[in-house]
């Protein structure tokens, strides 16, 4: 068959052309007409237990030559928009970025999908010297197993995996012997065991050949130079899974921030009161209530989410950060105006964070505007830009530190998050004539800022100072006022008072 040809002798002046390409195009589609005329999806049905199992594994064979198909074709692809081949790349040509934006959009694969084509493909296929002449793969063994779909992509992967590390600290020879011992257990022919190895048990097989060919290992900062990363996954549910694998003094540094900002306070109230009595200068019945007021609810998962919330939005408003376009790192949010204009208390609506496939509530995108302030960029419906307004609803820096200095952290008692890692929240809504002001504006952390209606925490200003609520839940009598500027004072008065009593001596 002339794909197979194409794929197991890739001569180097041979490439196929249009018409030949034309022609392999056409044979695979009438072999797609004819599997689906053979075999529909509805008719595995159709099969007893035996029969089933054969026909799955039939297909699972033409998949393997499909998958080899497809690591070779993005292999050329990769190739052809190599960067040092400037305007002559494939992919500029086509108008994408780079070779993973054009299979994407060819193949409709995810990025990883595509990147894990082209990185595999790369190190299995057939190179070229200097001369023009072949230079056979560093994996002949696998290369040609994934050829012929004797082994599949997992199994590739996996026995590069295991034996790519190990070429730095042995010679070729005994890693391509490795390899071809991994090939053959794969294929169920090495002797040992007439059953072919699964792809996990190949990964086991290459972990242990790995011990073997390089007992001491490669470097162990080199090996976690080499796997450290850090991924955002696809929404799920409302939610963006995250991966990865950070380095020792990463995670280090990490830890100590989550320590910093996440103190216990989880433990019944009569077991510290009387120390935070003593500590803080608090007479027994002010440490209870102060304790009782401080009980957070959110599971240890959560509050270290919200901590990270702060850190990354901390680190846009740094001085030192890099800049887009010549401006801050900034959230671009779109949302329909009668949306935002809409009654804060009707939820209506939701807003689109541009790169988030997602939507965000209404009062996510009220609370980012309160931050960050908005700027109305009118698109008619045929996509046209046709008003841009000036940005407004925003606190000035000058506002931000003299907010800052009074508040001095987030204003929700028993939260430690320093004033200069808040959001500046608007007291009275904006959309209800509230004022971008000073006496308008008090510091939040991110969790607090974003669930402060849900949290049941109310919030005034009484001629420029902060008075907070607690919310029902955490006080079950009469609710009252509480200002929170005396109640630091009285805080930092006891404080003093500490210090001057422990130097007295």
């Amino acid at each position: 068959m002339f794909v197979t040809n194409l794929l197991e002798h890739p001569a180097a002046d041979a490439v196929p052309g249009p018409s030949a390409a034309a022609r392999v195009v056409a044979e695979l589609q009438s072999l797609a007409g004819v599997l689906g005329s053979t075999l529909a999806c509805a008719g595995v049905r159709s099969f007893d237990d035996d029969g089933l199992l054969q026909v799955t594994g039939a297909v699972e064979v033409l998949g393997r030559r499909v998958d080899a198909l497809r690591v070779a074709a993005a292999a050329e692809v990769a190739d052809r928009s190599r960067p040092e081949l400037g305007t002559g790349q494939l992919s500029a040509k086509k108008g994408c970025r780079n070779a993973g934006e054009l299979l994407e959009r060819v193949t409709l694969v995810s990025g990883p999908t595509a990147g894990r084509r082209m990185q595999l493909g790369k190190q299995l296929r057939t190179g070229l010297s200097l001369g023009g002449k072949p230079v056979p793969p560093t994996f002949p063994a696998t290369a040609a197993g994934l050829a012929s779909g004797a082994i599949g992509v997992d199994t590739a992967d996996a026995i590069l995996t295991a034996l790519t590390p190990t070429l730095r600290c042995t010679d070729l020879d005994s890693v391509q012997a490795a390899e071809s011992e991994l090939v053959a257990s794969a294929t169920g022919t090495n002797g040992a065991s007439p059953v072919p190895a699964s792809a996990d048990e190949i990964r086991w097989q290459g972990s242990v050949w790995k011990a073997v060919l390089a007992p001491d290992g490669s470097r162990p900062d080199d090996h976690a130079v080499a796997a450290r990363g850090f991924r955002l996954g696809r929404e799920r549910e409302g939610v963006v899974p995250v991966s990865g694998l950070l380095m020792p003094e990463i995670a280090g540094k990490l830890h100590r921030l989550f320590d910093a900002y996440l103190s216990p306070k989880s433990a019944p109230v009569a077991f510290h009161t009387e120390e935070k009595a003593h500590r803080e200068g608090l007479t027994p019945e002010e440490a209870r209530e102060q304790a009782l007021l401080e009980r957070d609810d959110r599971t240890p998962d959560q509050r270290r989410h919200d901590v990270l919330a702060v850190i990354l939005d901390v680190a846009s408003r740094a001085g030192e950060a890099p800049t887009i376009g010549g401006a801050p790192a900034t959230i671009l949010v779109s949302v329909r105006e009668e949306d935002l204009n809409a009654d804060f208390g009707q939820g209506r609506g939701v807003g689109w964070i541009d790169g988030v496939d997602s939507p965000i509530a209404i009062n996510a995108v009220t609370d980012l505007i309160s931050t960050g302030g908005q700027q109305k960029v009118v698109i008619n419906n045929e996509g046209r830009i046709i008003a841009l307004g000036s940005p407004e609803r925003c606190f000035t820096p000058a506002q931000r530190r003299a907010i800052q200095l009074r508040d001095t952290r987030c204003i929700i008692p028993g939260c430690k998050i320093p004033a200069g890692m808040t959001e500046i929240h608007h007291v009275i809504p904006h959309s209800e004539g509230g004022p971008t002001h000073t006496d308008n504006g008090v510091c939040l952390c991110w969790w607090h800022h974003r669930y402060l209606a849900a949290s049941g925490w109310a919030i005034r200003m009484v001629r420029g100072a902060v008075q907070i609520m607690a919310p029902p839940w955490l006080e079950t009598g009469v609710r009252e006022w509480r200002s929170v500027t005396k109640s630091r004072t009285r805080m930092t008065d006891a404080i003093e008072r500490t210090n001057v009593t422990r130097e007295d001596h």
